[in-house]
């Protein structure tokens, strides 16, 4: 009768895996579950600090809104300030959940990995994006600087025809700026272009 012994040769063996089975254990241990909690926390948290400033810079600009004599009792100023409240007490309120530990739920479509990293470098292109906009609006117009935004938000996202996105942006703009400067009364910049056309409405 033979037996097997310890690589050492004392006693007998002890039942267990080896090689490939072992990797193979090794390999199916589960992922820790905090790391994509932690990256969930940091971008609900980017998420509310975006939300907030854009809260406070709406409320910024809406000061710098001229009000016409004739506007009527609601005014020209109150929708801005409405939607910078909002966006400032919702921010507010993400952080306060955030801070207690309810978070959103992790998504978890068959296309989401939740274990994937976040892709800053498009994130940042699109807030840099917001900042031409917002410096070149007083420079080449609301309309123009719309089509910019439109066509640096969607190159950043790896579209191919984005000059069409940059064309949508444009007409988007164009019906803002007609749709404000009758409707409301209010004066986006027009620009060089499109203030000797449409200079009667601001």
């Amino acid at each position: 009768m033979t037996s097997s012994s310890n690589p050492g040769g004392v006693g007998p063996a002890r039942p267990g895996l080896s090689g490939a089975s072992a990797l193979a254990v090794s390999d199916d241990r589960p992922i820790p579950a905090f790391a994509p909690q932690r990256r969930g926390r940091v971008g609900e948290l980017v998420f509310a600090a975006l939300a907030l400033a854009l809260g406070i810079l709406a409320v910024i600009g809406a000061t710098g809104i001229r009000v016409p004599p004739s506007a009527n009792a609601v005014g020209p100023t109150a929708f801005p300030y409405l939607v910078s409240a909002i966006l400032i007490v919702s921010s507010l309120g993400v952080v306060v959940d955030i801070v207690r530990g309810r978070l959103g739920p992790q998504e978890e479509g068959e296309d989401i990995d939740s274990a994937a990293a976040t892709d800053w470098r498009t994130l940042a292109t699109i807030v840099i994006a917001v900042v031409v906009h917002i410096v070149l609006a007083p420079l080449i117009g609301w309309a123009f600087a719309a089509a910019v935004l439109f066509g640096i938000v969607a190159w950043s996202l790896g579209a191919k025809r984005w000059w069409l996105a940059g064309l949508v942006g444009l007409a988007l703009g164009l019906a803002i700026q007609l749709g404000f400067g009758l409707g409301l009364g209010l004066s986006l910049p027009l620009g060089p272009v499109l203030g000797p056309l449409l200079g009667q409405l601001a």
